[in-house]
């Protein structure tokens, strides 16, 4: 499939972003193209209920919401590989008695993308990424996990993202959503509100390399001693930060987000600090809540990129950065979430297992920093 056969809501992220600078008050109007960036947003691209919206029908779903495109991802599409390493805290190994966290050198891989289903995407109209990484210790298990820039999310439960769908689905008469069914929604939903509020004050970075991303949900850190904490963890990046503004990718190609972070990591090895946040008694593990900023902060280690490359056979292309892919050490909590999100992956990553392949949008590249 062409960029040209994509659906218009492809873009769903752009108008959201216009929308909340441009008419704040308009509760409503956020709300719908809120809906509609949600279906294209990969990392809430695992929620269903067992009863309702089996993983086979979510991924449907995305594939008629985004376009198919036979081979790629059906959420997050347009990405770039890279690798490194992760060096941890003594800090770290007084919370979790995992490998990772011995203080060696860990190799890593992993892949940035933009938050939409479009692997041609133009990198202008989603300044929301992720960051999704697999460590892999010489000596132990591997950790997978899949980050992203926003605060929170709109839903804590797999029934309430199902309501959202339902919701937020263009009617075939329209291309959009029925106002009355988001309005409906919303009156039943104020944690949609909520992050909605959250997301208008809510600076996006400029690029991948100073952009810092988060785990959202909740996991257990098991200590060597026993000890049990419920934490959420984040990506800090060391770059300065610079807003995201439209003028700055005017002149610019499709791609510039990529083409900068290519031109970054040829200067140099790019760095974030691994941050784990503790849950006090009474703190809600579900994602539509933040946790207050007086908790405790724990710097895990430090995460290095310096090299980055195309998809290819046998980099991270082929990767299913599965939430619960755990080592021993860290363990899932009561967070409904990210169950959800390992089995529809695990559909997508089929599926596109046994598709033939073509080159991303942002083909051919390789490079890395300089020794």
């Amino acid at each position: 499939m062409t960029q040209d056969a994509v659906r218009p809501d492809g873009d769903a992220a752009a108008a959201f972003f216009a929308l909340l600078r441009g008419h704040p008050g308009q509760t409503l109007a956020i709300a719908l193209v809120i809906a509609a960036f949600v279906l294209s947003f990969g990392y809430v691209g695992g929620f269903f209920s067992s009863t309702r919206l089996s993983p086979n029908r979510f991924v449907d779903a995305l594939e008629a919401n985004s376009g198919h495109f036979p081979g790629f991802r059906r959420a997050h599409s347009k990405g770039i590989c890279f690798s490194g390493g992760f060096v941890a805290s003594s800090a770290a190994r007084s919370l979790s008695s995992a490998t990772v966290f011995d203080g060696s050198l860990v190799p890593l891989i992993g892949r940035f993308a933009l938050a939409n289903g479009n692997p041609y995407s133009n990198d202008a109209k989603t300044p929301v990424r992720s960051m999704a990484l697999s460590l892999r210790p010489a000596h132990g298990d591997e950790w997978r996990m899949a980050n992203n820039g926003t605060p929170g999310l709109p839903f804590g439960t797999p029934e309430a993202f199902y309501q959202l769908v339902l919701a937020g689905t263009p009617d075939p008469r329209t291309g959009k959503p029925d106002p009355e069914k988001m309005r409906q929604y919303v009156a039943a939903h104020p944690e949609f509100t909520a992050f909605g509020e959250r997301l208008k004050a809510h600076p996006f970075s400029s690029g991948f390399a100073d952009d810092s991303y988060g785990g959202i949900d909740g996991f257990i850190f098991v200590a060597p001693d026993g000890t049990r904490r419920l934490v959420r963890w984040s990506m800090q990046s060391e770059d300065p930060f610079t807003s995201f503004s439209p003028a700055q990718a005017e002149g610019k190609s499709a791609n510039y987000a990529f083409e900068d972070l290519i031109a970054r990591v040829a200067r140099g090895p790019v760095k974030w600090k691994l941050v784990a946040t503790l849950a006090e008694p009474g703190d809600p593990n579900v994602a539509t809540e933040l946790w207050p900023e007086e908790r405790r902060h724990v710097e895990l280690g430090e995460v290095t990129v310096d090299h980055v490359e195309s998809e290819a056979p046998g980099n991270c292309r082929d990767v299913n950065f599965d939430p619960l892919t755990l080592p021993s050490g860290i363990e899932p909590s009561d967070d409904p979430l990210p169950f959800a999100r390992s089995a529809v992956y695990s559909t997508s990553f089929r599926r596109r297992a046994g598709e033939s392949k073509t080159p991303s949008a942002v083909a051919g590249q390789s490079v890395s920093s300089p020794q």
